[in-house]
């Protein structure tokens, strides 16, 4: 008999394993927030959201820490770690089966789809404030730079278009996942209350 692989023993562990329980007022705490969210976010389209303020600070921690890699690494570093810091976060939650946790990380992963997107569209116009680490005079564009590399940035706002449109599907991909699983507890909530009549 063939030995059992670990990962797959590991993975069916943790499917087997459930979610935490949604209560109905948190979920319709959640809910909310993340609909004023959406709102806020629809009303606001040309600048960056209030959110963006701490995404520019791990944006810019990006550039440092990826730079360390060589300057091509640097440059991309800022994005790169943007997006890896929620997505990270949200498997760490995802792995303990922490519904809220969870979606908070999804959504503001995909919300940095949004601030990207902005940077990305102000490529040639160069119109939105620049911001660097180390004091130096002249700040330079990333998004320039690695569309001007890539031979696109005559498309730099049709990228950003794209970008910013994968951000909303998953934000709202991502809400909609609450609504199930919150809809799924109820069930459960129902269910139980049931059987005990």
């Amino acid at each position: 008999m063939a030995p059992q692989n670990p990962l797959s023993s590991e993975f069916e562990d943790w499917r087997q394993r459930p979610w935490d329980h949604l209560s109905r007022p948190v979920a319709i705490a959640w809910l909310a927030f993340y609909a004023l969210f959406l709102v806020y976010a629809l009303r606001t389209t040309r600048d960056f959201l209030l959110i963006d303020s701490a995404n520019l600070v791990v944006h810019e921690a990006g550039h440092l820490l990826f730079g360390w890699l060589g300057e091509t690494l640097g440059l991309y570093g800022g994005t790169l770690l943007q997006l890896m810091v929620p997505f990270a976060l949200a498997a760490s939650f995802a792995y303990r089966k922490h519904t809220t946790g969870t979606v908070f990380c999804a959504f503001f992963f995909f919300e940095n789809f949004l601030y990207i997107a902005t940077y990305m569209a102000d490529a040639r116009e160069q119109d939105l404030p620049l911001v660097s680490v180390g004091g130096g005079e002249t700040v330079e564009h990333d998004w320039e730079r690695i569309f001007s590399g890539w031979g696109v940035l005559a498309h730099d706002t049709r990228i950003a278009a794209v970008v910013r449109a994968l951000g909303w599907m998953g934000m709202l991909a991502v809400v909609g996942w609450l609504v199930w699983r919150a809809w799924q507890d109820a069930k459960v909530t129902r269910a139980r209350a049931a059987s005990a009549d």
